[in-house]
C-alpha cells in the first residue's frame, strides 16, 4: 500500500488547524480496548483515551452490543429534543444510578453534542438566573473553544484565536498558583471589598483538576472553603467535570471526594461511554428558569449516545468495582512516576487515572511524547508550554498492559534526557 499517497489528502484538503495528527503521524484503521492499530499493522497502546472521551476503552463490547442492536431495529437516531425511548432510558438510568444515590436533585439539559456546548449553557443560565454578567474563572483553566467558553479559559494561545475581545470574566489564581499564598484568602478579599473593582459575579466556574492546564490539583479543604465563600456571597458554583468526571478520578464525579454540591455541573466526553458526542448541563431544580426554545441546537437529541451512555451506567456504575480498580491502577501509575521524579528532580501530580509529570527542563515533555509514539505508546502533553507529560489511559485497561505502558514510558524518559544532555 502506498501510504504516502494515502496521507497526502490530509495535507491537500484538511485545515492547518489539525494538531494530534502532527504529533502521531499514522493513519489508524482499527481500535479495540486500549489498542489502536494503524494501516501498516502496527499497534499502539493508548494512554490518551480520546482526550478522556474513552474511559471504557475503544469499541467497548458491552456497549457496542447495545448500540448495534438499537441500530438494527431502526431505533431513532436524530430527534432534536423530542421524546424518545432511548432518551427516557438514559434519563431514568442517570437518575437511578448517579443522581438520586448522591442526593442530587438536578434537572438535566441537553445543550448540544460537545463539552463547550455544556459550558456555554451553564454560563448563559447563571447569568439569566442572577441578572449579573461577570463570571469568575481561574488561571490555567480550560473550558472550551467557543467564545463564551474561551472567555473563561486561561491559555493565551487558545484565547488569541478568538478574534474578538473576551470579556465579562474576572480571572483569579487557582490553588497553588501563587506558591504558598492561600488563593482563597485573596478571592475572599476581592469579594468582600466593594472597592476591589470586581463586579459581583453570577458564577464561578471550576475544574477540580485542571487537566489541559497541566494536571493542577485542588485539595479538598481548598475546594470546601471555596464553596463556602461562594455560598456566603450568593455566587453560583459551576463545576466543569467534562474531562475528569465519569470516574476519571475514581468516583463518578470529581467533586464527590470534597463533598461539594455544585449549583451547575457540566459533563461530556466519556458520558456517552463510546466516544460518540453527548453533553449535559445539570443544575439545581429551582434554577430551571429556561423558557421553551430559549437555548437549543440541532444535535441535542443524539439517541445513539443515549443508548451507549445508558449501557455504560448500567455496566460500570451500579456498584463500586470500577472505582476500586481506578484506585489500584492509580497507585501503580504514581509509583512509576514518583520513581522517575526522584531520579530526575521532577514534579508529579494527579488523582485517580489522570496523572502528569513535569521535568525541570520544559522541552523534555514533547520529546517524551515523540519517543513514546515511536515505541508504540500514545501519550500527550499538557500545560501552558506543553511541559507536562499527561497520562489518561482507559479506566478499564488491563493491569499488565498498564504496567507495560509505564515501562515504555520509563524508557522514553531516559532517552529524552539523554538527548537533551547531548544537545547541551
Amino acid at each position: 500500500m502506498d501510504t504516502q499517497a494515502d496521507t497526502r489528502i490530509f495535507d491537500q484538503l484538511e485545515s492547518e488547524v489539525r494538531s494530534y495528527c502532527r504529533m502521531w503521524p499514522a493513519v489508524f484503521t482499527k481500535a479495540q480496548g486500549h489498542t489502536l492499530t494503524a494501516e501498516d499493522g502496527r499497534e499502539y497502546l493508548d494512554f490518551f483515551a480520546g482526550a478522556g472521551a474513552l474511559n471504557y476503552g475503544h469499541n467497548n463490547p458491552k456497549l457496542k452490543e447495545q448500540l448495534v442492536e438499537y441500530i438494527q431495529k431502526d431505533g431513532v437516531t436524530h430527534s432534536l429534543d423530542m421524546m424518545t425511548e432511548a432518551k427516557r432510558e438514559f434519563l431514568q438510568t442517570l437518575d437511578d444510578v448517579v443522581l438520586s444515590p448522591r442526593g442530587l436533585d438536578y434537572k438535566v439539559m441537553l445543550p448540544g453534542p460537545t463539552g463547550t456546548n455544556a459550558v456555554e449553557a451553564a454560563l448563559k443560565l447563571a447569568r439569566l438566573v442572577t441578572g449579573r454578567t461577570n463570571v469568575l474563572a481561574f488561571t490555567n483553566a480550560f473550558h472550551g473553544m467557543t467564545l463564551g467558553s474561551l472567555a473563561v479559559t486561561g491559555n493565551g494561545s487558545k484565547r488569541a484565536g478568538a478574534g474578538v475581545p473576551l470579556s465579562n470574566v474576572t480571572r483569579m489564581p487557582f490553588h497553588r498558583y501563587l506558591g504558598e499564598t492561600d488563593t482563597i484568602d485573596l478571592l475572599e478579599q476581592h469579594l468582600d471589598d466593594s472597592s476591589s473593582g470586581v463586579d459581583k459575579p453570577a458564577a464561578l466556574i471550576l475544574e477540580t483538576v485542571q487537566a489541559e492546564g497541566g494536571i493542577n490539583i485542588a485539595t479538598n479543604p481548598w475546594l470546601r472553603r471555596l464553596q463556602n465563600l461562594l455560598k456566603r456571597h450568593e455566587i453560583l458554583l459551576i463545576v466543569d467535570d467534562i474531562q475528569v468526571g465519569c470516574g476519571r478520578t475514581g468516583k463518578f464525579f470529581s467533586f464527590e471526594a470534597a463533598n461539594l454540591d455544585p449549583d451547575i455541573v457540566c459533563l461530556s466526553k466519556s458520558l456517552s461511554g463510546y466516544g460518540v458526542p453527548l453533553s449535559v448541563t445539570m443544575f439545581r431544580r429551582e434554577l430551571d428558569v429556561w423558557e421553551p426554545g430559549k437555548h437549543n441546537g440541532t444535535f441535542r437529541g443524539h439517541n445513539l449516545a443515549f443508548v451507549t451512555a445508558t449501557a455504560a451506567l448500567n455496566e460500570y456504575w451500579r456498584d463500586d468495582e470500577l472505582t476500586k480498580a481506578v484506585g489500584r491502577k492509580s497507585s501503580t501509575v504514581q509509583e512509576t512516576l514518583h520513581s522517575l521524579a526522584d531520579e530526575y528532580g521532577a514534579q508529579v501530580r494527579g488523582r485517580g487515572m489522570i496523572n502528569g509529570i513535569e521535568f525541570e527542563t520544559p522541552e523534555v515533555a514533547p520529546l517524551i511524547s515523540q519517543a513514546a509514539f515511536e515505541r508504540g505508546l500514545l501519550v500527550e502533553t499538557a500545560g501552558a508550554n506543553d511541559q507536562v507529560v499527561k497520562l489518561i489511559p482507559p479506566l478499564t485497561i488491563d493491569e499488565d498492559e498498564l504496567a507495560r505502558g509505564l515501562g515504555l514510558l520509563e524508557e522514553c524518559v531516559h532517552d529524552a534526557h539523554r538527548e537533551v544532555a547531548v544537545a547541551s
